[in-house]
């Protein structure tokens, strides 16, 4: 029978990777796609959120149908999958913390703060999220994320709202860019890359559902852990609609562009909710801005130190103990080699998360594959492995991932 206590105690995994999501492809991606080309990309947002699905959703149904992570599935299939899952990462982790934790410092130069530099905001956050995550773990981390994903939904929909009858007028000499050419692709793969996240946080949910058992005292079931995913899943779904519309209502036919360094395009962003509620809520609005961002490098850290840590105590197979302890590790390597990246190999914002987005597009096609495998291996219950449905759209994801992989390499490669 079902129960709504047991329900509660099982939601939070699939939350978090909303949070996740919310920060990088949301704040960043969406909006971009709606400024810069109206609502021509909305079609490929919902496409990216429809095509990943599947390989979102075999990370936490594996573990509840198996009781073990899907990183453990990984290990079924041989060791070599463990070790690609590990060596890819380590360098999407260090490169997507990195990007993250710069938005995040970026936002922070909106209170005023002067006279020190991005980069060494960016360190001084990461080294806060990094002695949060050693002292609070995954309690805070969840606790936080619920309140997070509420209120930026609530503000993103009052400014959309507000926004429809006040968009500007098209000019009439305005010529609309087109996204359809070889020159915009590089674009549309960032927009993949991050839309709603990258295909490796799928192993974050499956781990952060032992997390929550032992908060809580109970482990999901299939059709509790469905329903967190669903919730988390398509809460990120409709922000990324939201964030489309606010940047085609607000930007979308003006002389204005995002500017590539971090200080100036936080400060638009916030602009694209002040500019339609008001001047009054520009504290709120870069509150819950910067919070999200917090949010997201604080999940980021765990999620990819802790999936790393997975891997390692897989490859030697060590015991729960020792695995904490590996991610405690992790975590401080994780936060060095970001600071690493942000002090010494970036010369702006965007530039970053573009790095950052395309990677994770193009490891895109091995993970969803490995994912797909491990759903249908033979210790999953026959019930729980892929119906029909969920096979025809992971088989059409994984061609998808593999053409528009194909195509960025050719335009970077060959033109």
């Amino acid at each position: 029978m079902f129960n709504r206590s047991n329900l509660w105690k099982a939601l939070g995994p699939g939350i978090l990777v909303a949070c996740a999501a919310v920060g990088g492809s949301h704040l960043v991606w969406s909006t971009r796609a709606g400024a810069e080309f109206g609502w021509a990309l909305l079609w490929l947002v919902l496409l990216a959120n429809a095509l990943k699905f599947p390989f979102f959703l075999y990370g936490q149904r594996y573990t509840a149908a198996t009781g073990e992570s899907l990183l453990a599935g990984y290990k079924r299939l041989g060791l070599g999958y463990v070790w690609v899952f590990l060596a890819v990462n380590i360098l999407t982790g260090t490169i997507n913390i990195a990007g993250v934790g710069m938005l995040s410092g970026a936002l922070l130069t909106g209170y005023g703060i002067t006279g020190v530099s991005v980069p060494l905001i960016t360190v001084g956050v990461l080294i806060i999220c990094a002695g949060l995550l050693l002292v609070g773990h995954y309690k805070l981390l969840d606790s936080l994320a619920k309140v997070i994903i509420a209120l930026l939904g609530i503000s993103t929909v009052i400014a959309v709202a507000l926004a429809i009858p006040n968009r500007p007028e098209l000019t009439a000499d305005f010529v609309a860019s087109s996204p359809y050419q070889w020159a915009s692709f590089a674009f549309l793969i960032s927009l993949l890359g991050w839309m709603p996240a990258p295909i490796d946080l799928s192993a974050w949910s499956s781990l952060w559902m032992f997390s929550r058992e032992k908060q809580t005292g109970h482990f999901a079931t299939v059709k509790e852990s469905a329903i967190d995913f669903y919730i988390g899943y398509f809460s990120a779904v409709a922000l990324a609609v939201l964030f489309v519309a606010l940047g085609a209502l607000v930007m979308y036919g003006s002389s204005e562009s995002f500017a590539a360094g971090g200080v100036g395009f936080s400060q638009q962003l916030v602009s694209l909710y002040t500019d339609t509620i008001g001047e009054w809520s520009h504290l709120l609005i870069l509150s819950a801005a910067f919070i999200t961002m917090f949010s997201t490098t604080l999940t980021c850290l765990d999620g990819y130190p802790r999936s790393l840590a997975a891997c390692c105590a897989l490859i030697k197979d060590l015991p729960t103990e020792a695995f904490i302890r590996i991610q405690k590790v992790w975590i401080l390597i994780s936060t060095i080699l970001a600071s690493v990246v942000v002090l010494c190999f970036v010369q702006n914002l965007l530039q970053l998360l573009s790095f950052a987005a395309i990677v994770s597009f193009i490891t895109s096609p091995a993970l969803a594959y490995i994912n797909y495998r491990v759903m249908n291996g033979a210790n999953v219950p026959v019930e729980y492995r892929p119906g029909p449905a969920l096979k025809v759209l992971s088989w059409a994801g994984l061609l998808f991932f593999i053409v528009m992989t194909t195509g960025y390499l050719y335009v970077s490669c060959v033109r």
